[in-house]
Formats: structure tokens, sequence, C-alpha cells
């Protein structure tokens, strides 16, 4: 069985009529994450790309600012435990702040007084937008078996990048960002999307690996786009494959051409 689905027999009634039957459904378990030989924090998550997960997790709160300053890397076999140790020093955060939303994320972070501004080149035209919105549908593939998921994809504009899925939207992030740095890649033109709602720390991770465009299928919160007001970023929410509101910078988006928009049926929620 892959670690991020388990099988499960449940009655489905139709009609007011009950059968017996089995499907997949997302695995949650509880992970520790070990720094330099300390108890950290225990994730939530769906334990795949655990590597890229705790390395985009200390990367998005400041701890790392590359993947070579990760000396060891080890995950128990029980998918329990993991072991970090860095090159250098690191102090536990003496509290972590709970992130909103159900079963959201942690940070130690004061975003009140962080300054991430962002790469200002990027300008793409309002078709692209529904284009990126349609990739990041194709990249739900979790998603199309379980439901229950959240994915983000990384893209330069043109194709995707990294694409990452997680029962936690913050979890989606920290991977992207994992990936970006173990991967070595590197391109400056840098758009982030995600199904899950952008509130101000999943703002944080974004603006953290430089995204210049921020676009999510749901809503932001006000928190949200004050920060991305400060911080240059476009952010965009409620992208459906026929539309879209712009909230921030709108500088980096243009009308379509006429010609360019065919209508789309949606079917996404």
């Amino acid at each position: 069985m892959k670690p991020e689905v388990n099988i499960v027999q449940f009655q489905k009634f139709r009609s007011g009529v009950g059968e017996v039957t089995e499907g997949e459904l997302i695995v949650e378990k509880p992970i520790d994450l070990y720094v330099n030989g300390i108890l950290w924090i225990t994730f939530m998550c769906t334990p795949t790309m655990l590597k890229e997960l705790m390395v985009g997790f200390l990367y998005n709160e400041g701890v790392i600012d590359s993947a070579g300053q990760v000396l060891e890397f080890h995950i128990c076999d029980n998918l329990e435990i993991i072991d970090i140790w860095l090159n250098h020093p690191a102090e536990k955060p003496k509290e972590w702040k709970r992130t909103s939303g159900c079963t959201g994320g942690y940070t130690a972070l004061d975003l009140d007084n962080l300054d991430l501004q962002v790469p200002e080149g990027i300008v793409i035209k309002a078709e692209r937008v529904r284009q990126l919105v349609e990739s990041l549908f194709e990249s739900q593939d979790l998603y199309k078996k379980t439901g229950g998921v959240h994915t983000s994809i990384l893209t330069d504009g043109d194709q995707v990048i990294i694409s990452a899925e997680d029962v936690g939207r913050h979890n989606s992030l920290d991977k992207i960002a994992g990936m970006y740095l173990l991967g070595n890649r590197k391109f400056d033109e840098k758009i982030l999307l995600s199904t899950g709602r952008i509130s101000s720390d999943m703002l944080q991770k974004a603006a953290r690996i430089g995204a210049a465009v921020v676009i999510s299928r749901t809503s932001p919160t006000s928190m949200s786009v004050e920060l991305a007001e400060r911080w240059g970023i476009t952010l965009i929410g409620y992208a459906r494959r026929d539309r879209f509101n712009l909230y921030t910078h709108p500088k980096r988006i243009t009308e379509s051409d006429p010609e360019e928009v065919r209508p789309q049926e949606d079917n996404q929620l």
C-alpha cells in the first residue's frame, strides 16, 4: 500500500439504501521532527516527500537558507521520527504559534516585522491565469483518488516545475520549498498556485520562495492582502477556469485579447 492512502470499508447510502463498499482515504500521520538531536515539533501530514517537507519547513522558518546547510537527514522505518542535523547551531523557538485553519501548521515567525520583497519583472495575461489554474487542477493526482487533500504547484509562467500534495495546505507549500532547494532549481519568475486558502502564513511561505504571483482557488484573508500589498505580491483568489479576483499589485496582470478567451466548463466547487 502506498503511504499516502489507506483502503477502508464503509457503507454508501443512496436513496436511503446502504451497501458495503471500499475506497481509498488520504493518510494523516503524526511525525516528530528532531533538529540537532532536539525534538522541535510534531507534524500532522501526509507521509510522502518527508525530506522535502522538513527541509522546506526549516527554510520557510528562516532556520536554513540553503539545502547545503543540512548535514544529515534520517527517516525512521516507521515514518514517525525524522532527524535533521545542520552545519550550524539552531535554537528551538520558545513558542510555536498555531496558524489558521483546521489541522493548521505552526510558525515561530512575527509576520508584522518581516520584510520579504519579491522580484518585479513578471507580467502575464489574464488568459494565462486561466491556463495555470487548469494546470493546478490537472496536478491533483491524490485528490482525484481520495479527495480531502490540498495541491500546490510552482511554475515559471509556462510550465509546472514542482507540484506537491498533502492533507495540510501549509505542508504542501513547505514541500514545494523543499523540492526547490533540494533540486537546486533556479528560475526568477515564480508563480505559486494552491487549492488552499491563502492566509498570512501561507503568503509568507510563498514570499520566502520568491513567488511574485500567488493564486488560490479559494479566498485570501484580510491580513494576507495587507502583507501582499506590503511585500509586492500580486494576490489572486477564487480562481477558476473562467474567472478570478485580483486583490493586489494588478500591474502584473494584463487583460487578454477577446479571441484568446474561450468559455470553459467549471466543475470545481
